[in-house]
């Protein structure tokens, strides 16, 4: 029996690979047809597919099922945004002054509910907080996010993806994003989920095991399964 959307975003949540696949293999031609508007910049059609996966798995990653928003109103911008925000880098597409204020307020509003929760707060929460709409929070967060998040210290640590991936000769390689994001692809889901809560949103060990639900100890072994995996593909 075929599942229906919520079930199969719930248990990709949840770290289900299946469910995470059969998500992208059926939205694939959604994806596509939003890659096709950004053909004809210079850059391969395979590799802005690629980065409109990207998009779609923070989309999923991000989503909150109970808020009520169709997941498409949701996953379209997140999906357009890390294309654009490749080609922004790139000088091919600017961001406009109302959407950078927009990420302020919502970057403001998301610190100021993960230090009160303890925790990294829902779209729902977000949303309420700061009184933008699910479309508005996944614009303007995709279109400001930095490419060099590599170059980020983490949490309380205070280290760098880049410098636990890097040995020194392999550096420019590294920092390349397109590289980096195609190695990120290819983790498994709750890989993927484990690097962005530390390495791009700077959180601890402890923090991102409470936002997983799992123990501290599995978060670091996740991370060092991911870290290790990273280094064969880059």
């Amino acid at each position: 029996m075929k599942q229906c959307l919520e079930e199969l975003i719930a248990k990709s949540q949840a770290g289900d690979k299946e469910a995470t696949e059969q998500l992208v293999v059926e939205n694939s031609g959604l994806i596509w047809s939003i890659a096709r508007r950004f053909f004809g910049r210079g850059v391969d059609p395979d590799d802005l597919y690629q980065l409109g996966c990207v998009g779609f798995l923070k989309a999923i990653s991000g989503f909150d099922l109970q808020f009520g928003t169709q997941f498409s109103t949701y996953a379209v911008p997140k999906i357009s945004g890390e294309i654009r925000r490749f080609l922004r880098d790139d000088g091919a597409v600017k961001v406009s002054r109302s959407i950078k204020e927009q990420a302020a307020q919502i970057k403001m509003a998301r610190q100021r509910l993960t230090t009160q929760l303890g925790r990294e707060p829902a779209l729902s929460e977000l949303a309420k907080e700061t009184g933008f709409t699910a479309e508005e929070i996944a614009t303007a967060e995709t279109a400001t996010a930095s490419t060099e998040s590599i170059q980020k210290q983490t949490g309380e640590e205070g280290f760098t993806l880049e410098a636990v991936l890097s040995s020194g000769e392999k550096e420019e390689e590294i920092i390349e994003a397109i590289s980096l994001r195609q190695a990120i692809e290819k983790l498994a889901p709750r890989e993927k989920a484990v690097i962005d809560l530390r390495f791009f949103r700077g959180l601890t060990q402890d923090k991102a095991a409470k936002i997983l639900g799992v123990s501290q100890v599995q978060v670091s072994r996740l991370e060092k399964k991911a870290l290790g995996e990273l280094r064969k593909y880059i």
